[in-house]
């Protein structure tokens, strides 16, 4: 790969770094990281068009290097790779900086490439996906085939929970905003302002994504970072409900399973957030009582128990 930055970017790498998902190196105070792709062309376009969009606003979202023949991407296996470069990789988000870049930072949302408004759908087809996967390829993997139905139980509860509540609750106000495939905790810089994780979604999204992260490590402070924003927010009624769904769609589970099964990740990972399932119920349960404090939202029988 050495090679191929070389030949592509004429960059000359000392310490090339593999990681799960990317390649990393650093030159001077400037981080590089080569990664690949995983969004079809429509989207990537898009995601050009926003980071460009970004980057006039002075917002720090990660810079694409083109190729010294002016492409954005490179192949490599026949897969598309981008490179991106940041200065600070390691700088955090908390949710309340979250909050202010979606105050200070009003965008063009007309990108619908990147709009993901149809959660329910998009769970059903990932959980038919994963149970066909697992038939054909997780027959070995026993600690996969023991953990999965219980987080798939959860993901049907989050499915129709968003089912019933499409189908009772119009929003007051349903505007998208600038969202992220997904926000991990802690919430770095190196994630966050990555352009491939940008899409446009509800605000909630992203704040379910920041607190089911945080309550993995912290549940008493997730609690507390919940309530805080709830009282500053003021959400709608269907708000309300999708930032519930939202919490109980087990994306951490998933995220895991996927690089189990994709990925030779060991599998003993998912023990781990086994093993958290009774901080997990009590979160959902504590977040319910909370989010029901400010709207009548829709409780999940099992959980309230």
């Amino acid at each position: 790969m050495k090679d191929k930055i070389r030949y592509e970017y004429k960059i000359e790498v000392q310490d090339l770094k593999e990681e799960l998902n990317y390649y990393s190196f650093k030159i001077n105070e400037q981080y590089f990281y080569l990664t690949k792709v995983r969004r079809n062309m429509a989207e990537f376009q898009d995601i050009v068009k926003l980071q460009q969009e970004l980057l006039s606003k002075n917002y720090p979202a990660h810079q694409i290097v083109p190729t010294i023949s002016k492409s954005l991407t490179i192949l490599e296996n026949n897969e598309p790779y981008v490179l991106l470069t940041l200065t600070e990789p390691n700088k955090e988000y908390s949710l309340m900086d979250m909050l202010k870049i979606w105050d200070q930072m009003p965008l063009n949302s007309q990108n619908h490439h990147l709009e993901r408004p149809d959660w329910n759908f998009l769970w059903s087809e990932k959980v038919d996906y994963f149970e066909y996967q697992i038939s054909q390829l997780g027959k070995d993997k026993k600690v996969v085939i023991n953990t999965f139905g219980y987080f798939v139980g959860l993901c049907e509860n989050a499915i129709s929970y968003v089912n019933k509540i499409n189908a009772t609750i119009k929003p007051i106000n349903k505007n998208l905003a600038l969202s992220h495939k997904r926000v991990k905790y802690p919430n770095t810089h190196l994630n966050y302002d990555n352009p491939l994780n940008l899409i446009f979604d509800l605000e909630v999204r992203d704040v379910a994504e920041f607190l089911k992260g945080e309550m993995l490590v912290d549940k008493e402070y997730a609690l507390i970072d919940l309530k805080s924003y709830l009282k500053m927010r003021h959400l709608d009624l269907y708000s309300l409900n999708m930032l519930y769904a939202r919490l109980i769609y087990p994306s951490y589970y998933f995220d895991l399973y996927e690089n189990v099964m994709n990925f030779n990740v060991d599998e003993d990972c998912l023990i781990k957030i086994m093993e958290k399932t009774p901080e997990i119920e009590d979160f959902l349960k504590k977040s319910y009582e909370i989010i029901a404090g400010f709207g009548p939202i829709e409780a999940i029988d099992w959980l309230m128990k």
